[in-house]
């Protein structure tokens, strides 16, 4: 009788700093089947030995922590030791033998939701191959940044999540004023991203400034308060730069 293969035993994670993206990361990969994860570290709690009896150890500090974290652990030849930050490379993870970088490309808005999103998410990922096998646990898909341009590829995540949601309040401030509803606006915002992913961002431009219509924008300042202006003004030169 063939006897069935046993199941890969399955890998091991510690989380430095169990918050909203740490948390994400903990409960999609024991979610995954494939990693478990053992009792994460907190705040004041002591690291010199987090590095000890895992696979991989995630630094998910604030980026200003990680240099000072990563130096505190005592190096483990077999561990991989991670962050996930966006802007940093790896060379603040010092002196660690096995170094790598992952940056979940997604909104985390708290630890549970987080988990369920970042199952099938795209990862921006250095350093050892292991992090590879982690997004491979997730069913996600990945992409290497060099350390030199980190900073610039963070800038374009926050472009697309934060300024985005700075923008959608600004739409929420103007509908209050307006007397209309908010919600009568998320329609045109997913058509305008739809049309962006499936044409591309400037043949998906419409509105007045993609047009020259000064005459209308002219209206719209008039109208705006004075606080609104910048933001507005900012985005009517963005739409000229494009169509430029």
């Amino acid at each position: 009788m063939v006897q069935p293969e046993s199941p890969l035993p399955a890998r091991v994670v510690r989380v430095i700093g169990p918050g909203r993206a740490g948390g994400s990361l903990l409960g999609a990969l024991a979610a995954s089947g494939r990693w478990r994860a053992v009792e994460p570290l907190r705040r004041d709690d002591p690291v010199r030995d987090a590095a000890q009896g895992v696979d991989l150890l995630v630094i998910a500090t604030p980026d200003r922590a990680i240099a000072d974290v990563a130096a505190r652990i005592e190096p483990v030849g077999t561990t991989v030791v991670a962050h996930l930050s966006g802007a940093c490379g790896l060379d603040v993870l010092g002196r660690h033998p096995r170094r790598g970088a992952l940056h979940p490309l997604m909104t985390l808005p708290d630890a549970e939701r987080g988990a369920v999103l970042l199952r099938g998410a795209w990862f921006a990922i250095a350093g050892d191959e292991l992090v590879g096998q982690v997004v491979a646990a997730l069913g996600g898909r990945s992409f290497g940044v060099a350390d030199e341009q980190r900073a610039v590829y963070h800038a374009a995540a926050c472009v697309a999540s934060n300024h985005v949601i700075a923008l959608l309040a600004q739409v929420e401030r103007l509908a209050v004023i307006a007397g209309v509803p908010y919600e009568a606006f998320f329609d045109i915002v997913r058509a305008s991203v739809e049309n962006s992913v499936e044409m591309g961002p400037r043949r998906a431009l419409t509105g007045p400034a993609a047009r020259g219509d000064t005459t209308t924008i002219e209206r719209h300042l008039a109208a705006l308060d004075h606080r609104e202006r910048p933001a507005y003004e900012a985005m009517v030169a963005e739409i000229r730069r494009l169509v430029s």
